[in-house]
Order: structure tokens, then C-alpha cells, then sequence
């Protein structure tokens, strides 16, 4: 039966045996799979039942509290005027840091606590002094362009007992003196409007008129500190909302303060959130002209303003309005504590988001986590709320000790069948290699044996016959008979040592040896039995080489296989040089030659037994050499490499320890 026929069954069998292994494994992964989604669906049903009902609860606390939010503020609007501003206070007293009640008047927006809002919608206030005082003044200053004038025209003003008056007056006095650059005189005017707090000058409250304008002349006259300290004291002021401004006045300031104390752009969390509800405010006040007119007022409902969620619940009569804004620290702690509490008892999170899925309260749930949701349409609330597992992973504990006991059945099922399949892999693989190896083997040792023999037989039979013509014929074809006895005799001998080393049972006997000496006779022995094919061997022995503890024998036969193999690899070079030298505490013994190479993929595996390189192609061996050469450098603790490039050529290098003595 040929070879491949015989090749074939095993590697069919691996195949189908492979195949019923991954099939298997595929199975039992799929069986797990729909175990582990069953498992998962189960758990996952019930936690959900166990957060139906604090979901529900949830709800039910935030409808009380907005009904009883209502209530407030439609008995706030009850009141009279008179009573309406010491309720709101009172009941503002109980708000947290980020809610506020509003009152809606025509014309006038209040807020409680006061100072809450850090801006208002609009603001009322005293008007202006009557301009004919200052008439003269200003026609000094800008018809006149007589600062100097004008500054005494202004101080003269400034005496006035009324604040009106006043105040303008030291506003245009300081102004002027800037003018005629009088600056330390303007600032001392600064000063003295600062003082006037309850006064409005420009339209604004003097005394942020004049800190802002001290601001800027201290950042004019660059002197050490500039305004630094003053606009720490003016921001502070600003985001305390020390005075009742609008929106472009308090943001104009506030940046102004902010650039001056290096801090532009840079909001403290507290501000941005009362900036939200100035904001909600402002929303609040453009839209109460339509609902004074509405018979019912609209739901509560959640404004994202600022970058901050703001509840809004209002009530509105035809004259007055009433509303509470609301942030997520009132909810959790007025609305929700309670409620939160037992939930977080429970092991469960509660978040609200707005119809923009703007979060409002709480922290995002997990995708694919247990939870339960109430959409803001069935509750009539102004959020959707959302109740989930607090620690998803505690909930679900048990399941996933189940997916990892599972799954590492599975990957040691699947880590054996692999491993199996590539040791069966690697076995029959291995065998095939091993099978053609010994075909090649068995091929080239027949054709070794058959060169010989040949010649013994034909050189024999001539002889045995008196076919020899002259005395000198016949010697020759003794001699003849002599070198192929010898050769065959060579390759008997290979085998059977080389049989001896892989069984383990060669015997070497190590004596003191002269690697020079040695090397000197293999070479002159081996120069003589290739001199008729016009080969040379040059040997180089750089300077004395220690002794070595070998067994002559094997070591002069390693030697010779590799001066053979540099032969038969060398057709168009036919100079092999070796080299001998000590290196180190070791003996190093190089072959050289300028033959075909081997390639780089192939330089470890030529010392594998009945391997040959792509480059042995109609080179006569057994493919055993190199692996016996091996065997017997190892026996003697040594070692044994390449270096080698197809085309340029081969260089083997034996390094023996040094050992023995002269």
C-alpha cells in the first residue's frame, strides 16, 4: 500500500475525532447559555417584585409633597398684603439651600429668603434726582469740556441732604476729577459714595457703582495689589445678593469682579445654582401675564436653566402670584428623606429625570440592571422616576457564582479539547514527519549501501575471474576494494553508534587529548581521502589549545562527519578550512565552507535525526550526522552551533570545556 494511503486513515480519524469533540463542547455551551438566561430572567423577576411596591411608595411621597407645596402657596395668596410677606418668610424658613418662594405682584418681584436670587426679573426703586439740579454742572462738564469747573459744580452738590442729590453729585465729582487726573481725589469719592448704600446713582445702588468704579481706577493706576482685595469684598457682595439687580447688571459685575481676582469664568457650584433659580425666576415672571388669565393653573413642571434641574409649582390669582422653585437638595432632603431612607435600607436607588431625560435626582441607572421605571404621564408628576438596585452585583450574587462555575466547566472542557486535539494534532503530525523521515532514510541508506557494494561486487568478480590485464590493473582494484570496505565499514559503524547513542547506551571513554593533535590527524586522514576530487582542506590552530577530557574516538568521528558534510555541501568551492582555538576556558573547533547554506528556517532542525535542508537535494546521506555530532558534543558537556546563509556558505563551531592535564 503506498504511503499516502497509508497517512490518510489516521489523519481522517483525528479530523472526525476533532469534529465530535467541538461539537460536543458546542452543546454543552449552548445548554449552558439558555440555563444561564433562564437563571438571569428568574432573579431578574424577582428583584423587579421587589421594587414594584418602593417604586409606588416613591410616588406617592412626591405627590403628597407636591399637593401639600399647593396648598402653601394657595393659602399664601389668601392672605392679604399685608400678612402675605411674613408667611412666605415663615414658610421659607423650612426650605432648603436651593429653593425659594417667589411672591408676583404688577411690577414687583420678592423673593424669600431674601437674597436667594442672586438676580430679578425686574426691579423697582426710587427715581432718579431731578436733572435740573445738575443742569449747570454737566454744561461745565460737556458742553464746556471744564472738568475743573464742573468738579467744583459737583462738590457743591454734594453737600446736599438729600441722598438723590448726593449721590449723583459725588458720581459726577468723582468722574470729573478723573478727567482733570485728580485719581487719588477720585478715589476718596468713591469712597464717599460707597457710604451711601441705600442711594442709587446711574440707576443702580451707589455703592456697587462706586466699588466697580474704584476697581477700575486702582487697575488703572497699576499700583501693588491693584484691585484685588476691593473685588474679592465686591464678589463676595455680588454673590451674597447684598443688592437687588437684573440680569445683565449682576452678570456684567460678577465677570468684572471675577476677571479682577484672576478667577474669569470660574463659578462656585452654590452660585451656579442660585444663578439657576434666578433663572427659573425670570422664566417664571414672562410667563405669569398669560396664566392670570387661565382659569386652572398648569401642573408642576421641571425647568433645566443653568445647567441645573429646577422644580416650578405655582398658583396665580388676577393680581398676585405665588410659586416655589425647587432644586434636587430640597427634594432629597424636604420630600424625600424619609422615603430615601427606607428605600437605601431596602438596597435600592432612586432617580428622577425630567422629559428631556435631563437627570434631576440621583445617578443614572446601570444599562441592562434590574429596575423598575414610572413615566411622568401615569404619575402626573414632573419627572419620571426610576427605583433600581443599589448594588446590582449583591443582587445578583448567586447568579453569577453559578455563570462562573459554568463557565469554567465550559473553558476546562474547551482548555481539554484543544489541548487533546493539538497534542493529537502535534502526535500525528509528528508520526507523518517521522514516516517520511525514515522513507527518506531508509531511500538514501539503500542508495549508500548500493554505491559500495556495487563496487565491491563488480571489482570481486573481475578479480575472481582473471580479468585483471597487468599486476598494476590488480592492485588498483585491491585498493579500490579497500577504500569502499573501509567506507562501508564507516557507515556501519555510524549506525550502529549512532542506534547505541539515541537507546542511550554508547559508553564513551574520556582521556586526557591534544585537541591540536587530534584535529591535525582527522585532517591529514580526511585531506588524503578526498584529494582524487581535488578538494582542500586548510587548517588554522591560532596559538597552543588546551587539553581536553574527550573520548578520542567519538570526538575524531564528530569531526569527520562534519568535514564530510562541508564536502559534500561545497560542489563549485572545493577549499573547506578549519580553525582551531582557545576561547575563554573553552576549545573551539570551526568548520568552514563556501557551499550552498541553509536556510535560516532550517538552521535547528538540520540536527534532528533523518533531517536534511532544502539545499541536500542530490547530495548522497543518511541524515544522520549532524545528529550524531550532536550527541557527542553533548556527552561532552559542550555545545554545538551555526552559522549559515544559503548561496554564501556554512560555519559549524564545536566548543568543548577545557579539561585534563599535559
Amino acid at each position: 500500500m503506498p504511503l499516502g494511503a497509508r497517512l490518510g486513515r489516521p489523519r481522517r480519524l483525528l479530523i472526525l475525532l476533532l469534529a465530535t469533540a467541538v461539537a460536543l463542547a458546542a452543546a454543552l455551551g449552548w445548554l449552558s447559555w439558555r440555563l444561564l438566561e433562564q437563571d438571569r430572567a428568574l432573579e431578574t423577576q424577582r428583584i423587579q417584585e421587589r421594587l414594584d411596591p418602593l417604586a409606588d411608595l416613591a410616588v406617592n411621597a412626591l405627590r403628597r409633597a407636591l399637593s401639600s407645596a399647593e396648598e402653601q402657596l394657595a393659602g399664601l395668596l389668601a392672605l392679604p398684603d399685608a400678612q402675605l410677606a411674613a408667611a412666605a418668610a415663615r414658610q421659607a424658613e423650612a426650605l432648603a439651600e436651593d429653593a425659594v418662594i417667589v411672591v408676583l405682584r404688577p411690577g414687583a418681584v420678592d423673593a424669600y429668603p431674601p437674597g436667594r436670587l442672586l438676580y430679578y426679573p425686574l426691579v423697582a426703586g426710587p427715581g432718579p434726582a431731578s436733572t435740573s439740579v445738575f443742569a449747570a454742572a454737566e454744561a461745565l462738564e460737556f458742553q464746556q469740556k471744564d472738568a475743573a469747573g464742573a468738579a467744583a459744580a459737583f462738590r457743591e452738590l454734594a453737600r446736599s441732604k438729600d441722598p438723590a442729590i448726593r449721590s449723583e453729585a459725588l458720581l459726577g465729582l468723582a468722574r470729573n476729577l478723573r478727567k482733570a487726573g485728580q485719581l487719588q481725589a477720585a478715589l476718596q469719592a468713591y469712597r464717599e459714595l460707597a457710604d451711601l448704600d441705600t442711594a442709587v446713582a446711574a440707576g443702580l445702588p451707589a455703592a456697587l457703582v462706586a466699588r466697580h468704579a474704584r476697581c477700575a481706577l486702582l487697575e488703572e493706576l497699576k499700583q501693588p495689589g491693584g484691585p484685588g482685595g476691593e473685588a474679592e469684598a465686591l464678589l463676595r457682595d455680588l454673590d451674597a445678593a447684598r443688592w437687588r439687580l437684573t440680569r445683565p447688571a449682576y452678570l456684567f459685575y460678577s465677570q468684572e469682579a471675577r476677571r479682577w481676582t484672576g478667577r474669569p469664568g470660574q463659578t462656585e457650584a452654590g452660585v451656579r445654582v442660585r444663578l439657576a433659580l434666578a433663572a427659573a425666576a425670570e422664566a417664571l415672571w414672562e410667563e405669569w401675564p398669560g396664566l392670570r388669565s387661565v382659569a386652572a393653573d398648569p401642573p408642576p413642571r421641571s425647568l433645566w436653566a443653568g445647567g441645573h434641574a429646577v422644580l416650578l409649582v405655582r398658583r396665580s390669582s388676577e393680581s398676585r402670584g405665588a410659586a416655589l422653585l425647587a432644586g434636587p437638595v430640597h427634594l432629597r432632603q424636604q420630600w424625600l428623606g424619609g422615603m430615601e431612607e427606607l428605600v437605601s435600607r431596602q438596597g435600592v436607588r432612586l432617580s428622577l429625570s425630567d422629559a428631556a431625560g435631563h437627570l434631576v435626582l440621583g445617578s443614572p441607572p446601570e444599562a441592562g440592571k434590574p429596575q423598575v421605571s414610572r413615566a411622568a404621564s401615569d404619575t402626573r408628576l414632573p419627572w419620571n422616576l426610576r427605583a433600581a438596585s443599589a448594588d446590582p452585583g449583591i443582587e445578583l450574587a448567586r447568579l453569577t457564582e453559578r455563570r462562573r462555575l459554568l463557565f469554567a466547566g465550559l473553558l476546562l472542557l474547551t482548555a481539554l479539547v484543544l489541548a487533546g486535539g493539538g497534542f493529537l494534532a502535534r502526535v500525528v503530525t509528528r508520526e507523518l514527519e517521522t514516516a517520511r523521515a525514515q522513507s527518506d532514510f531508509v531511500s538514501a541508506l539503500s542508495h549508500e549501501f548500493r554505491t559500495p557494494l556495487t563496487s565491491l561486487r563488480q571489482f570481486a568478480e573481475m578479480l575472481a575471474r582473471g580479468r585483471a590485464p597487468s599486476e598494476e590493473r590488480r592492485q588498483r582494484y585491491y585498493d579500490v576494494l579497500e577504500r569502499e570496505s573501509q567506507r562501508l565499514h564507516r557507515l556501519v559503524e555510524s549506525l550502529l553508534n549512532f542506534g547505541r547513542m539515541e537507546a542511550g547506551a554508547q559508553q564513551y571513554r574520556f582521556e586526557p587529548v591534544d585537541p591540536a593533535a587530534l584535529v591535525t590527524g582527522v585532517v591529514a586522514e580526511f585531506q588524503q581521502a578526498v584529494a582524487a576530487r581535488n578538494y582542500r582542506i586548510e587548517l588554522a590552530a591560532n596559538g597552543a589549545a588546551p587539553l581536553l577530557r574527550a573520548d578520542p574516538e567519538a570526538l575524531e568521528r564528530a569531526l569527520w562527519n562534519l568535514l564530510d558534510n562541508a564536502v559534500k555541501y561545497s560542489p563549485e568551492c572545493r577549499t573547506v578550512w578549519v580553525e582551531l582555538a582557545a576561547e575563554g576556558s573553552q576549545v573551539a573547533i570551526r568548520v568552514r565552507d563556501r557551499g550552498v547554506g541553509i536556510a535560516a528556517g532550517e538552521q535547528k532542525r538540520v540536527f534532528q535525526k533523518f533531517v536534511r535542508g532544502e539545499g541536500a537535494s542530490g547530495v548522497t546521506g543518511t541524515g544522520i550526522g549532524l545528529a550524531m555530532v550532536r550527541h557527542i558534543v553533548r556527552a561532552h558537556r559542550g555545545r554545538i552551533r551555526v552559522e549559515s546563509q544559503p548561496g554564501v556558505g556554512s560555519t559549524f563551531t564545536v566548543l568543548l570545556p577545557a579539561g585534563g592535564r599535559r
